[in-house]
């Protein structure tokens, strides 16, 4: 019996590559449909690119696979060009097949590159990798025959599945593109291959999300889920603009499967359709059935265009439990020049309405994305798109950078706009015509700092007060940067307590005048947060109020008054769970306004009732 190992090495372990689930899925149901082709396996292998390579290697030469097929990315491309090369080596008989965004575009030139590679499949890969398990049994003659591939052809027989390709067919579609010398081979490419109707493929997950199968291996992970393909839009930058086919599975068949997740009660369900909403009433089915099959546990992530959103899909989203879905919103830039020369075609303003409405429910985490290094944006004209952003108060903002990708229309016309890249993945920009490698590293360093600090969640009230105190936002991360820079700060991993005190260092020099009020503001977001048993070295000292805290226990303990949820326990088991800390400074007033007042109050955070999406503690002041 033939096997046949689909490899994915992932970015992190609580990934999941739904890729070979598809691609099994969708095999194992063609042969089930033909009961006369000849039994093969084809076995699933997820590594992860933190893992040492000779342990994927090793992994892979003993489950003894006759041929193994990598799934193929920018995150994980140079991991799978040295697995290739290694089991060249140490495998020499055994056929290495390729498949993936990564190695769709340029197909011929990764051959040429990766010698140990017998070919790449390219495009949606279902109907290519189940025609060539056909080909590896012997039920097709020719790899010619196969859509969708770019190979290397070899004479004579493979000596690992006793299957091989006699040469000199002359089939139509297929071309000799490149003449190598390797004895003679040569790299063929066959027809494209028609986009597949979404519904004839398989669930992916198909039994496995029983008991005995998801308890050990996908309780911890991302399940990653499309109910569509294609994308309407044309964005320079991003590959799914290439294909224009939008295609959408059947909503009967995506309940179905959907109502697995909820009965597993999964943690979190991906979608990985490129704009979720572009098709109003399939998107509504969808939020809506969510809706009513809530299980309370399950959370699903879509990425969706917030300029589409309209009254109904709002009013759908308005009444969701607080954490059931979050929104992955791609704003990219705010400056029309740049929107105009990548292709894109959104409304900013509107966007930022649709965000401020949703955040208005409380119920849904929203991150917004922008890309630094588009044409005709320079470092001055991104910081407004950054404060652009940031005013819409999103749970995260992701700083990324232009990734100049293969088969892109940025790529073709990277001379035109002055864009310079890495030639190694991912591909990210350098410099432009209108963003220097200087002021890209100053960029760097404020992704680095908007990550710590605001995408966090931990710092919340300290920076909305900073925001006071600073010409814009991208100012204030500006000048932590160059603080952080010459400080020596950036490179190193510190403790959380650690954080804390270098943007109080920070706010010392820029701002000494507050230092007691930052203090104090610093204390009200590492509390919000952190049940601690220590308390951080820059609180208030607590000796005054110690005998009112003291007394506050022990009446809350007989009389349950403000937090009732806790009656029944002893006093040692509610400082347990809440703590209670005194300021002098009215430290809301001064994250809302600026305004510095003096006012004595004791707040309590309650570990036990914390906020679905932010995870802070309850807070009641006393």
């Amino acid at each position: 019996m033939m096997k046949f190992l689909l490899a994915a090495v992932n970015a992190k372990y609580i990934h999941s590559n739904l890729a070979i689930y598809s691609l099994k899925a969708y095999a194992e149901e063609q042969r089930k449909n033909s009961p006369d082709c000849k039994p093969w396996r084809v076995e699933l292998g997820e590594y992860t690119i933190n893992q040492n390579t000779a342990e994927i290697l090793g992994d892979i030469y003993k489950r003894k696979p006759d041929a193994v097929g990598f799934s193929c990315y920018i995150w994980n491309m140079d991991t799978v060009e040295r697995l290739a090369s290694l089991l060249h080596k140490v495998m020499p008989d055994m056929p290495v097949w390729l498949g993936g965004p990564e190695v769709s575009h340029e197909a011929e030139m990764w051959l040429a590159r990766l010698p140990g590679v017998r070919g790449i499949m390219i495009g949606e890969g279902e109907e290519t990798f189940s025609e060539l398990l056909d080909y590896y049994e012997g039920e097709r003659e020719s790899l010619a025959q196969i859509r969708g591939l770019c190979y290397r052809e070899a004479d004579g027989i493979g000596p690992a599945t006793g299957y091989g390709e006699q040469t000199g067919h002359t089939i139509e579609g297929v071309a000799r593109v490149k003449d190598m010398a390797e004895g003679g081979t040569h790299i063929r490419r066959t027809a494209d291959r028609p986009p597949l109707e979404m519904s004839r493929i398989p669930f992916p997950y198909q039994g496995m999300f029983r008991r005995d199968v998801s308890a050990n291996y996908f309780v911890h992970k991302i399940i990653y889920y499309e109910s569509s393909r294609g994308c309407p839009f044309s964005c320079g930058y991003c590959l799914s603009s290439l294909d224009k086919k939008l295609r959408f599975r059947d909503l009967a068949l995506v309940k179905e499967e959907l109502q697995v997740f909820l009965d597993a009660k999964v943690a979190q369900v991906k979608f990985i359709d490129r704009t979720f909403n572009c098709k109003k009433s399939h998107a509504m089915a969808i939020w809506s059935y969510l809706a009513e099959h809530d299980n309370g546990v399950t959370n699903f992530h879509f990425e969706i265009a917030a300029d589409l959103l309209d009254e109904d899909m709002l009013a759908v989203l308005s009444a969701m439990r607080p954490g059931l879905v979050q929104l992955e919103i791609g704003v990219q830039t705010t400056c029309g020049e740049a929107l105009a020369a990548v292709g894109r075609k959104t409304d900013p303003e509107r966007i930022g309405q649709m965000v401020e409405r949703v955040s208005s429910f409380h119920n849904i985490h929203q991150h917004l994305d922008l890309i630094a290094g588009l044409p005709m944006e320079g470092y001055e004209r991104f910081a407004r798109s950054f404060d652009d952003v940031y005013a819409m108060g999103p749970d995260q903002l992701q700083l990324g950078f232009l990734k100049v990708l293969r088969g892109s229309v940025m790529r073709e016309q990277a001379s035109r706009y002055g864009l310079v890249y890495d030639d190694r993945p991912p591909y990210e920009v350098l410099f432009t015509d209108w963003l220097s490698y200087e002021e890209l590293l100053r960029l760097k360093q404020i992704e680095e700092l908007v990550e710590t600090y605001y995408n966090s969640g931990q710092f919340k009230l300290t920076l909305k007060a900073m925001g006071h105190r600073f010409a814009s936002s991208f100012a204030m991360f500006e000048e932590m940067a160059e603080y952080f820079a010459a400080s020596g700060y950036f490179g190193l991993n510190p403790d959380r307590e650690a954080r804390y005190g270098r943007i109080l260092s920070f706010l010392g020099e820029r701002c000494p005048e507050y230092k007691e009020v930052d203090r104090q503001l610093l204390t009200w977001d590492f509390y919000l947060r952190e049940n601690a048993k220590k308390r951080p070295g820059f609180a208030l000292d607590q000796l005054p109020w110690k005998e009112r805290i003291s007394c506050f226990f022990t009446e809350e303990n007989k009389t349950g008054r403000y937090f009732p949820h806790y009656k029944g326990l002893s006093c040692r088991q509610l400082i347990h769970n809440v703590h209670l800390e005194a300021y002098t400074w009215d430290i809301p007033v001064l994250a809302e306004t600026g305004m510095v007042e003096e006012r004595v109050m004791l707040v309590c955070y309650d570990y036990g009732m914390r906020e679905p999406l932010s995870y802070n503690s309850a807070v009641t002041i006393l």
